[in-house]
């Protein structure tokens, strides 16, 4: 099963500059999962939503051109599974008007599959709006931790704007206490992985830097790599076995996000 995520700074306009075509035909992916989509079904191509080889399920904020996350899953694979439903809710986390969820379950062979597309808020608006962050943090801890409770094989991928460590930004000195590397957001991740979670790139390149998928596009900083490593897949830590290969896709222009690549056996 091979999985993408992208943070693409709005769909349609990766789509116009011809670069979501070309990449979704290259990598070919069992599930696409996209955050900041930036737009609802009726505004979208039919590319967009009537593809010849995936479904395509959208939540989208609200408000028109902001935030919103999807799931494209390819029909072949959809053919094997059973009990396919999209759902858009955490439970009472704020900030559900803005599309911040996409999840999708379903059955293959014995086991329930819940696959989410996460787009974190960035909590810099206001005060309210850094406190709800951190809820929403919590709120979506609590409901993998349910998810997989329940015996589901938990796959959580997404911008979760936070880098975790030192090893994750390129100026750590000038950015601590920041939001995006501020030690509550950052002790969060912990919190992630002492409940047995697998940031599942930095367990498998434990000791590696200047590997990020941000870079601010005003300051032309991905030319110098001045970068953030603040896209994640989590899976169950007991799921590490089935991990081939995870790999940011540095090479993939067209949002100031890069997507990251996980195939599990």
């Amino acid at each position: 099963m091979k999985i993408v995520t992208w943070n693409v700074n709005g769909i349609r306009a990766v789509e116009r500059k011809g670069d979501l075509e070309e990449f979704i035909s290259k990598e070919q992916a069992d599930l696409f999962l996209f955050q900041e989509i930036k737009g609802n079904r009726e505004q979208f191509s039919d590319y967009l939503r009537d593809h010849t080889d995936y479904d395509q399920y959208y939540h989208s904020a609200q408000k028109k051109g902001y935030a919103g996350t999807g799931i494209w899953v390819k029909k072949s694979f959809i053919a094997s599974c059973k009990d396919v439903t999209f759902h858009i809710s955490v439970p009472h986390a704020p900030n559900m008007d803005e599309g911040r969820v996409s999840h999708l379950s379903f059955k293959k062979g014995r086991k329930i599959w819940d696959v989410l597309s996460i787009y974190f808020p960035n909590g810099g608006k206001s005060e309210a709006a850094w406190e709800e962050k951190l809820v929403f943090f919590d709120k979506v801890l609590d409901y993998m931790n349910d998810l997989r409770t329940q015996g589901h094989e938990v796959i959580v991928g997404g911008d979760m704007n936070v880098a975790h460590t030192e090893n994750d930004i390129t100026r750590a000195k000038e950015n601590d206490g920041k939001i995006g590397f501020h030690p509550d957001e950052r002790a969060w991740v912990d919190r992630v992985i002492a409940a047995g979670w697998l940031d599942v790139w930095r367990s498998e390149n434990p000791d590696v830097c200047d590997v990020y998928s941000y870079w601010d596009m005003v300051t032309r900083a991905r030319e110098r790599n001045v970068g953030w490593r603040i896209d994640y897949f989590f899976i169950d830590q007991k799921m590490q076995k089935k991990v081939k290969d995870i790999a940011y896709l540095n090479d993939q222009y067209g949002s100031d996000h890069c997507p990251l690549s996980l195939i599990l056996s």
